[in-house]
Order: structure tokens, then sequence, then C-alpha cells
């Protein structure tokens, strides 16, 4: 269980300078000894940031010291909440799991949201004020454990620099509509000349909607599910593998999305290397376009 200062009711706002000694989020040199090779300096390994956010109380001396986290070391970012929590006049030792949603402002303007723990895009640095819905419970639990709900808030200062993007996905469509078949086009880019031309571009659907994603493209399957020898595959979801992404040579794949009466989103995805591969903080995600559903009397394409 990771040690937090002694908690505090109000935020902590930790300043850049405290950011650079803790936690090490700044521009990375070039490592010593690697001038003679024209390649990107290695990625730092995460680290994390952490202040104290509020303490929760409740019935019977319970009591949970909550601090909101974040980890970078790359184009993501990561928001975690551990806690320490206990009862008034127990000397019961508890192990603490919390879960709930965060949101991530600044100058009062929301910058993401998700839930915890969870990450999303590195936001770049800056002054963010993080808030949480929390809900902490305690093992061992029962009527002496601890299960409390509330929410915590705190200050954090990010250093890490925004990655330069790498990658691109466009789509020619952005609407799906219920009861109909919709081809969308997704094109792939890669504008770096690092790294290679490999990436895995992946799309979702809802699982419960009934949506069917197909193509005819070689290069994409749809994942298979269960325990060998199931050969069922859900079709709700496309991955495809992509290997000739250069500068100034794009990719495209062709989707049929077809919905049943229900509606979903189909969100997309693309994983891809990048230098030094054999480095574990390689690599990185892309979130792409997300076609949303509307209902209406029009036909799809």
């Amino acid at each position: 269980m990771p040690s937090h200062p002694t908690p505090r009711r109000t935020p902590l706002l930790l300043t850049a300078a405290a950011v650079l000694a803790a936690a090490g989020w700044t521009a990375v040199g070039q490592p010593a000894g690697a001038a003679h090779r024209p390649l990107a300096p290695e990625p730092p390994p995460p680290a994390m940031l952490c202040a104290p956010a509020g303490t929760l109380r409740g019935e019977g001396g319970q009591r949970a010291s909550v601090s909101l986290c974040a980890s970078g070391g790359g184009a993501g970012t990561s928001l975690s909440a551990p806690a320490t929590c206990g009862r008034a006049g127990s000397s019961v030792r508890y192990t603490c799991r919390t879960s709930g949603t965060w949101t991530l402002r600044r100058d009062g303007r929301t910058v993401a949201t998700g839930p915890l723990p969870g990450g999303r895009e590195n936001p770049g640095p800056g002054t963010y004020e993080v808030s949480a819905t929390v809900h902490v419970r305690s093992s061992p639990a029962g009527p002496a454990g601890v299960d409390l709900r509330g929410t915590v808030r705190a200050g954090l200062t990010l250093t890490d620099p925004k990655p330069v993007a790498t990658h691109r996905i466009e789509a020619d469509r952005h609407t799906l509509r219920p009861n109909t078949t919709t081809t969308v086009t997704y094109t792939v880019s890669r504008d770096s000349d690092e790294g290679d031309g490999s990436a895995r571009f992946g799309l979702i659907g809802e699982e419960a909607s009934g949506v069917e994603l197909t193509t005819s493209d070689p290069r994409c399957v749809n994942p298979l599910v269960g325990r060998y020898p199931s050969s069922t595959r859900s079709m709700y979801a496309l991955d495809c593998a992509l290997t000739d992404l250069q500068p100034g040579r794009p990719s495209t794949v062709v989707v049929r999305a077809r919905l049943a009466e229900a509606c979903t989103t189909v969100v997309s995805k693309l994983g891809y290397w990048m230098p030094r591969g054999q480095s574990l903080y390689t690599g990185g995600m892309l979130a792409g376009p997300t076609a949303g559903c509307a209902r209406s009397s029009a036909r799809g394409h």
C-alpha cells in the first residue's frame, strides 16, 4: 500500500518545482553516448504524483483519507485515488479499494473525465484541479469494515509536455442509424519519420446493441472469443493489422456497420510502435473518430 502525506481537508496545489523534484515529469535529454544514433531519447518510466484530496467520515468512526494521483511517462496520463481507511477505536489494519469517476479541469474548463482508476491522453503541462466521486471499501468488509462515498479534490501541476502527434485517423462518416447499414471509410496516416509502418487499427461498438462490423479487407478480422476450440467471433468489434504505413502513404479501411434496432456508438483506436521497440514504455495508443447514432427515418448508405 503506498504511503501518503498527512491528509488535509483542503486541496493541495503542488508547484512545478515540487513536480520536478518528486516525479521527474520533464522533457528528457539525449542519453549519454547516444549522440551518434539519430533516435529519440529513451522515454522515462511512468512517474506518479500524488496530493491529499480529503478525508471521508461515516457512522461508527469510519474514516478514509483519500489522495488523488496522476501517473504519466508518455502519451497517456492515468488517474487513481489510493486511500487509507480505518475505524476509531479499532486496531484492525484495513486494506482499502477505491472506485468511482474523476474530472480534470483547467481554468474552470473540463479537460477530461474517466473512471477510477483510468487514463486519458496526456493533457499537457499546466495546473489542474482534479475532483473525484469515490467509493471506498475495506477488506475486511462487513459491519466492522469501512464503506464510504463522497467527493474529494486536489490540485496537481503537470510538466510533462504534450507529445507531438505521429499518427492520424480520419473517417468520411460520423453518424449511424438503427436498422440500417452504413459504409464508413477510415483513413489511417503516419506523419512521423520515426518508428515503422506497423499499426493495429481497431473498431468496437457496444456488445449488447447487436451491431455488426464487417469488411472485405483481408487485413481485418472479427476477434475470436471463447475457450478453444470455440470458433465464435465478436461481430461488434473489428481488428486490422496494418503494415505499410509511411509518411505520404496513408492506408484506408472500408467498414460496413449494420445496426439493429438499438443505437450504439462505434469508436476507433490505433496502437503503434515507435523507436526503441524493446523498451517497455515505447509505442502509443491513439483515439480516432467516434461514429454516433441518430434515430431518423433517413436511409443509411
